[in-house]
C-alpha cells in the first residue's frame, strides 16, 4: 500500500503466478481509484495490463498530467503532475472539518496557473492514456537543472536480477543541487559476504563491483545524470507499518538531521541500518 507498483516486481508476480495483475492508484481523499484496468465492469471496454502502469482513468475522473506552474495539459511521455479537472466524482473527500477554505487552498491552489485538484504526485501518461506514477512531487530531485523522479532511478535498478528492492532519495549538494543516493537490498543480502574472494577486501571489491553494475543499468536506462552518487547495500529498507518507504527519515539521516517522528515505522533498526551503511 501506498508505493508504485515497479515494472520488475509486477512482471515477476505475473509470470509467477500466470495470472495479469490488476494494479490501481488511489487515495485515501478519493476513496476509490482514479486509475486502473476496470476489466469485468458492465459498460467499460476491456483494456490489456500494461507492467509499471496502474492504468486509464476510471470513469469520473478527468486526470491530466499537467505542468506544475501552468498547470497546461501535457503530452504524451512528458513529465508532470497528477491532476483531476473538477468536479470530483462522488465518494470523493469533500472538505476539511471546520475548515472549508484550507481544503480549497490545499487541494486545488497548490497549482498556480489552474484550479485542478492537485495529487500531488508525478507522473507521465504514453499515448494509449496508460498512466506511470514517478512518485510523490516532492520526491522529483533536481540534479543539475534536471528534473527526475525517485522512483524512476529505483525501477532502473530494481531491474537488475541480483536486487529485491531499493530505494533513492535526493540529498543537497553545493554543485549540482541536488544527488541522489541509493539504498539497495539484494535478493541474497549474503552475496557479497561470500564473494569469490573470500576475504573483507574480496569482500570489498565485490561490494564495489556490485555498486558499479546497478550504476551502468542507471546510464543505460536514463543516463548518467540520473546516476546515483553512491548505492548502498542494507538488509531491509525502513517502512511504515502498511508498507511505505520513509524516504524523508532517510534523506534526513543521510543529511545529518533529525530523521522526525519514526513512531510508524515497523522496525526502527532498519533505519540504523541506513546510518551503518553511510558510516562504513
Amino acid at each position: 500500500a501506498g508505493e508504485p507498483l515497479d515494472e520488475p516486481t509486477a512482471r515477476w508476480i505475473a509470470e509467477g503466478l500466470g495470472r495479469p495483475v490488476i494494479d490501481n492508484y488511489w487515495q485515501t481523499e478519493t476513496g476509490w481509484p482514479i486509475l486502473t484496468v476496470a476489466n469485468g465492469i458492465p459498460g467499460v471496454e476491456p483494456l490489456p495490463t500494461r507492467y509499471g502502469s496502474p492504468g486509464v482513468a476510471m470513469p469520473g475522473y478527468d486526470v491530466q498530467v499537467v505542468d506544475e506552474i501552468t498547470g497546461e495539459p501535457l503530452g504524451p511521455d512528458r513529465k508532470g503532475v497528477v491532476a483531476i479537472v473538477p468536479p470530483l466524482p462522488p465518494g470523493c473527500m469533500q472538505t476539511v472539518w471546520g475548515d472549508d477554505q484550507r481544503f480549497i487552498d490545499t487541494y486545488f491552489r497548490s497549482i498556480p496557473g489552474r484550479e485542478l485538484y492537485s495529487t500531488f504526485d508525478w507522473g507521465i501518461r504514453d499515448e494509449s492514456g496508460y498512466h506511470f506514477i514517478l512518485g510523490r512531487s516532492d520526491d522529483v530531485i533536481n540534479v543539475a537543472g534536471h528534473r527526475l523522479g525517485t522512483r524512476e532511478i529505483e525501477e532502473s535498478i530494481s531491474s537488475h536480477p541480483a536486487v529485491a528492492e531499493c530505494a533513492v532519495v535526493g540529498i543537497a549538494d553545493s554543485l549540482k543541487g541536488q544527488v541522489a543516493i541509493a539504498f539497495a537490498v539484494l535478493r541474497d543480502p549474503d552475496a557479497l559476504a561470500r564473494s569469490r574472494h573470500g576475504d573483507d577486501a574480496g569482500a570489498e571489491r565485490a561490494r564495489l563491483e556490485m555498486e558499479g553494475a546497478l550504476m551502468q543499468v542507471v546510464d543505460k536506462q536514463l543516463g548518467a545524470v540520473a546516476r546515483p552518487v553512491r548505492v548502498h547495500f542494507v538488509q531491509a529498507l525502513p517502512k511504515t507499518r502498511s508498507g511505505k518507504v520513509v524516504r524523508r527519515s532517510i534523506q534526513a539521516v543521510c543529511e545529518r538531521r533529525d530523521p522526525g517522528d519514526i513512531s510508524t515505522v515497523e522496525d526502527p533498526a532498519a533505519l540504523d541500518m541506513v546510518r551503518q551503511a553511510l558510516a562504513a
